[in-house]
């Protein structure tokens, strides 16, 4: 008979769902989720930015595709890799709300680094894209380049963190810094803020980061072979 089978569907249902944060019970994997909400990437370009052995992070790779994770594609003799869909980068932020609500370690860090950084409340998205379009701010978009070229907010201003001494001068001094980069405790819009308010700008970041604007159906741009290109949104 159909379904015979499976005698306990409920428990059946929990070794996958095991199965599932297992592939994710990593720090390596939790980073390439981080990296790979950026945008399609190959292999080699997720080592060199782990800075881990091409061998280490195909292995993650192929665990996190086993689970249903991320799903890959042939492009010339690189193969990309991409999230499955905004559903794995849910699960990634649901297991930071929970972390930040018990763990105490998590505290401990946030307060003694991030705090430490910056204080101050954080821009919302539906309050950035208010002021955006009000042409109230400057937004930077504080990623490497090639990061920023597979999506952006939309008229933000790449300032990579390893060149924002260099390009400050070109910032107005008028206007709100909102900065932003891989998601909400990434480490480059802390130090961003912190350096732009220690030369005298008016800086706040972002709550989250480039693939939670896109997640919300927000507006994303993108650099297509030297140009600019809207990509979703309303």
């Amino acid at each position: 008979m159909v379904g015979m089978s499976i005698r306990n569907p409920k428990q059946s249902l929990y070794v996958q769902f095991a199965a599932v944060a297992k592939a994710l019970g990593n720090p390596q994997r939790l980073e390439l989720v981080e990296h790979l909400a950026q945008g399609p990437r190959s292999v080699d370009a997720l080592a060199t930015k782990l800075g881990l052995p091409i061998a280490n992070v195909s292995q993650h790779l192929q665990a996190m595709r086993r689970a249903g994770l991320v799903t890959s594609d042939r492009n010339g003799k690189f193969i990309n890799y991409r999230l499955a869909d905004d559903s794995v980068l849910a699960a990634f932020a649901a297991i930071r709300v929970v972390a930040e609500h018990h763990s105490a370690e998590v505290e401990r860090v946030v307060r003694g680094w991030f705090d430490r950084h910056d204080d101050m409340e954080p821009v919302t998205r539906d309050e950035l894209a208010s002021r955006m379009k009000e042409g109230l701010v400057t937004v930077i978009d504080v990623r490497p380049a090639d990061e920023f070229a597979l999506g952006h907010l939309p008229g933000a201003i790449n300032v990579p963190l390893s060149e924002l001494g260099s390009l400050l001068p070109d910032l107005r001094t008028d206007r709100e810094i909102v900065a932003y980069c891989r998601g909400p405790w990434c480490v480059m819009s802390f130090e961003a803020v912190a350096e732009l308010r220690k030369r005298g700008f008016s800086a706040r970041r972002l709550e989250d980061g480039l693939p939670e604007w896109r997640a919300a159906g927000m507006a994303v741009e993108q650099v297509l072979r030297g140009d600019t290109a809207a990509v979703g949104g309303p």
